[in-house]
């Protein structure tokens, strides 16, 4: 029975985890927020069994994010779908309270990793970028 004062903790859903994200990506500087705007944000449980085993990860806790589309500079072709960063709200959960990290910081790591794909950044510049977003 819990107290009046008291309220009730729930796991961060969909919608908190995608909250986080969008500050994260709202911190990003304004050459990188510019090339953003068609970038579409998911947030789902896991990855699907097809994404699973294209890229050869048994464990559906391995994979926190993915970014999916053609990085800025590549030729567009007919049919390409919109670029899109997904999140994995379970095994970024998973990873949060594995780590200790603060869920903000996961959240923004994973997003500006994704980010950095999305522009054919290297880890070194995903590092940094990552520095500005979370200082």
């Amino acid at each position: 029975m819990k107290d009046q004062g008291q309220q009730a903790s729930f796991a961060p859903d969909a919608a908190h985890i995608e909250t986080l994200a969008r500050a994260a990506l709202s911190r990003l500087p304004s050459p990188f927020t510019e090339h953003l705007s068609n970038v579409v944000l998911f947030v789902e449980d896991f990855a699907d069994e097809q994404i699973l085993m294209e890229m050869e990860i048994d464990d559906p806790f391995a994979l926190t994010g993915l970014y999916s589309g053609r990085p800025i500079g590549d030729a567009e072709q007919t049919g390409d779908l919109p670029p899109a960063i997904h999140l994995y709200r379970r095994p970024l959960l998973d990873e949060w309270v594995e780590t200790g990290v603060s869920l903000e910081a996961l959240i923004a790591h994973v997003v500006v990793h994704e980010v950095g794909h999305h522009f054919g950044l290297s880890d070194e510049d995903m590092h940094n970028l990552e520095e500005m977003v979370t200082a």
